[in-house]
């Protein structure tokens, strides 16, 4: 059955309730941070790099020089706000939030969507756990701001009000694959532990696997699905190889990265931030060099940005919310298109 367009009056009052919550859930927000002492900022979506994590297909287009024929500067549709921020506590901000639209090519399924808003907020000085109490507070805000005790997908809830599950990557694999993932971690981890012991469980591997598609496939199977029932969970310490810009621990196996998930569902994604440019620098290239691999071509590194930490980015925490999804779980919506106001035109 092909549904009518969103603009339709009949669809667009079965949606109605999911956007006006949305609404509440958005002044929510802002007053929460507003009530802590942070600064709404705004950075531009247009950037000369998107972000290089592989995986992530970015939009692409160019700004015309005055004088000149055509464009001569290729730019970028920002999959993230995160490097300008950044840039911005390198200029002496101290606590920063941004309500940004983001644009991610060849992503549309119920949860994700080619353009979506994200939240993102960061602490000078602090660490990556000093978030956990900013999440823990801001979800029960927002549930508080839709009217509901529960968050609710899919047949699970989540009472954002309980207390939250706190759980380390290596024990999760424990306790919900049967996996010894440590065992298989290292800072280049060979994947044939881990092979084996996707196979033993059912999951299934490839001759090509690197370590980070096999950890995919287990935890897609096995581990997101149980996360977050019943209450929030923050699932911490993810192995060094998938650091993505987070700083390595005192454990040199593991990065300070932690992900929030609900009802199954990854809400968010934080870091201790990585503030060593050679290191970032070193990572941006593997960056590349694993998306040309990929897909036979890489985005360039962003120099002001690796300049900025050169300068001296401060010892600090940042975290990244995705809104439509928190606002799917606060109304039970089965879609995102369900809790946006005018969703991207074209096929599904």
């Amino acid at each position: 059955m092909v549904e009518p367009p969103w603009w339709r009056p009949d669809r667009h009052a079965r949606r109605r309730p999911n956007l006006l919550a949305r609404a509440r859930i958005l002044a929510a927000v802002r007053r929460f941070f507003d009530d802590r002492g942070f600064v709404e900022v705004e950075t531009p979506a247009l950037q000369v790099s998107p972000g290089l994590e592989p995986h992530l297909n970015a939009f692409e287009t160019a700004l015309a020089e005055p004088f000149r024929d055509g464009p001569v500067a290729p730019v970028y549709l920002h999959t993230s706000p995160e490097f300008a921020m950044k840039k911005l506590l390198t200029a002496g901000e101290e606590k920063i939030f941004q309500i940004a639209r983001c644009y991610r090519n060849e992503e549309r399924s119920p949860t994700h969507h080619p353009e979506f808003t994200m939240l993102e907020w960061y602490r000078a000085g602090a660490g990556y756990r000093d978030l956990w109490a900013d999440c823990e507070e801001l979800l029960a805000a927002a549930a508080e701001a839709a009217g509901v005790a529960r968050f609710a997908r899919a047949g699970k809830t989540a009472d954002p009000r309980a207390g939250w599950t706190r759980i380390g990557v290596c024990e999760a694999f424990e306790e919900h694959a049967g996996i010894d993932l440590a065992a298989t971690v290292d800072e280049s981890p060979d994947p044939s532990r881990l092979i084996e012991a996707a196979r033993s469980i059912g999951v299934r591997t490839g001759p090509k696997d690197r370590w980070e598609d096999v950890f995919f496939r287990i935890f897609l199977a096995e581990v997101e699905p149980r996360l977050g029932v019943g209450a929030p969970a923050i699932l911490y310490d993810y192995p060094a190889s998938m650091a993505a810009l987070a700083r390595i621990g005192p454990d040199r196996r593991f990065a300070e990265r932690f992900e929030v998930f609900v009802c199954g569902l990854e809400l968010a994604n934080g870091y201790g931030e990585l503030t060593d440019p050679v290191e970032q620098r070193a990572r941006f290239e593997a960056d590349r060099a694993l998306r040309t691999e990929l897909r036979g071509s890489a985005y360039p590194v962003d120099e002001d940005f690796l300049a900025a930490l050169e300068s001296g980015l401060p010892d600090c925490a940042g975290i990244a919310l995705g809104i439509d999804r928190l606002v799917m779980l606060a109304t039970g919506a089965a879609r995102i298109e369900d809790v946006l106001w005018a969703p991207v035109a074209g096929p599904r």
